[in-house]
């Protein structure tokens, strides 16, 4: 089927402009006769969807062009990687970021701060921030310890420098993932759709793993630094012992 410009666009649930976009871009092939008529085709809008859910996704148009060019089986695990985090999948709702203020009785300027911060990362829908339930218990744990007592910037602080060694801790399992899985799967694989499927599915077994046996870790070592330091205070002078108030023997406290 042939389509003119503004034909195609309705088609494929663009804008014009955003036909001319891609084009200049080189996502996107030339209509089959420059000037006028310019003449589309459905090849036109099949690569339109494609471009059209990637970008929606809030995949740069620059990886959109090697993704659709070079690799679909890539294409399908960074849509994958785009979507919701496995395990939350199956959550009811998805938040605006005033829904989540609202949900988290957290200020939209601070919101914004943290996402500055690169701190709060929230997925893009249609060009649109939205962030899970998850997000939502994450910064209500935050609060409970700002509630507690912690200073917010000795808090960010500390978030600022678990993030920098995580992210260093991130790009290593990704190398690991690419040159073990990714790569074998890539050259193995009888077709580009069988490495697609292999693909994305390693990617949804081995993110939850991997989150799991990082958060483990890290749980065991702030309870081994909790205890070691509340040791280390409690050698300093007598260990604090309550009297009993039902033993009449136990003397008062000289403390």
């Amino acid at each position: 089927m042939r389509y003119h410009i503004d034909d195609l666009a309705a088609a494929a649930e663009v804008d014009p402009e955003a036909i001319a976009r891609y084009q200049d871009a080189g996502l996107l092939p030339r209509p089959s006769q420059e000037g006028s008529p310019a003449w589309y085709d459905d090849g036109h809008r099949e690569r339109l969807a494609q471009i059209r859910d990637l970008e929606a996704d809030g995949v740069p148009l620059p990886v959109i062009r090697r993704m659709l060019d070079e690799d679909p089986a890539d294409a399908a695990l960074v849509r994958a990687l785009a979507g919701p985090v496995p395990g939350e999948e199956d959550a009811a709702v998805e938040l605006t970021r005033e829904e989540l203020a609202e949900a988290t009785d957290l200020p939209v300027a601070l919101l914004e701060a943290l996402e500055r911060e690169e701190l709060l990362e929230p997925r893009i829908v249609d060009g649109e921030a939205r962030y899970s339930p998850a997000d939502a218990e994450v910064l209500t744990s935050g609060m409970a310890l700002l509630a507690a007592g912690v200073p917010l910037d000795e808090l960010l602080g500390l978030a600022r420098r678990h993030d920098e060694a995580m992210r260093a801790i991130a790009d290593e399992a990704v190398e690991l993932f690419v040159r073990f899985v990714r790569d074998p799967i890539q050259e193995s694989a009888s077709s580009q759709e069988e490495a697609s499927t292999r693909l994305v599915g390693a990617f949804r077994d081995m993110l939850p793993a991997t989150g799991a046996i990082i958060a483990h870790h890290f749980r065991r070592l702030l309870l081994a630094a909790a205890a070691e330091r509340i040791t280390a205070d409690a050698a300093e002078g007598e260990p604090y012992r309550p009297e009993d108030p039902a033993d009449p023997e136990t003397p008062p406290s000289t403390r």
